[in-house]
């Protein structure tokens, strides 16, 4: 969405084709890289959180283990056991991994399933891509602005209906709600390129 509002704002300003494909390109990149970095900083800091999580259940369980058992056999009675069972499970669970236990019964937190930032930054960027790759490749066919934008309206709304069948929401909803938006952002866009290129 970015990226084609991008396009049609310098189009709007009667800008040459090689601009026009110049800023999505310029557009694509920048996107990628802002959305790759923001995902690794954001996930590190998440990283970060939790392993200071881990090691502060590390001391606590070193330093307090009958008050962590206690409070694990608790955690078990707020879930719906009975006093005895859950005494049996906490005690059981502090035997085989009590760190695990904690992590993911108090904390919800996996030892073997914390955020990854460069995964989380790779991941990003490539959807950034994919999805900014479709008005730059219309860009090198034709750079008029409504070419642009009635080719990404149709990937965005496919992109809305996909995702709510994958999370079995109601997709015409989904595909209204991401064809607003991104009319909105594209026709903004374009109004501002066009007052900027008739005062320019």
């Amino acid at each position: 969405m970015s990226t084609a509002a991008l396009m049609i704002g310098v189009a709007a300003t009667s800008a040459t084709s090689g601009a026009v494909v110049t800023a999505g390109l310029a557009g694509l990149v920048a996107g990628a890289l802002s959305m790759a970095a923001g995902e690794y900083v954001s996930v590190s800091s998440q990283r970060d959180a939790e392993r200071a999580d881990e090691q502060k259940e590390r001391r606590e369980l070193i330093e307090f283990p009958d008050a962590e058992l206690r409070e694990l056999t608790q955690i078990y009675v707020d879930r719906g056991l009975d006093q005895a069972l859950a005494t049996e499970v906490a005690e059981q669970l502090h035997r085989h991994d009590a760190l695990g236990a904690h992590l993911r019964d108090e904390l919800g937190l996996a030892v073997d399933a914390m955020a990854n930032p460069v995964q989380a930054a790779a991941t990003s960027a490539g959807a950034f891509c994919a999805g900014a790759v479709v008005p730059v490749a219309v860009g090198f066919a034709s750079t008029r602005g409504w070419l642009i934008a009635a080719v990404a309206l149709v990937a965005l709304a496919v992109l809305g209906v996909v995702g709510a069948w994958a999370g079995g929401a109601d997709q015409r909803r989904a595909a209204f709600r991401v064809l607003i938006g991104g009319g909105a952002a594209m026709g903004i866009t374009a109004l501002i390129g066009s007052l900027i290129g008739t005062v320019a």
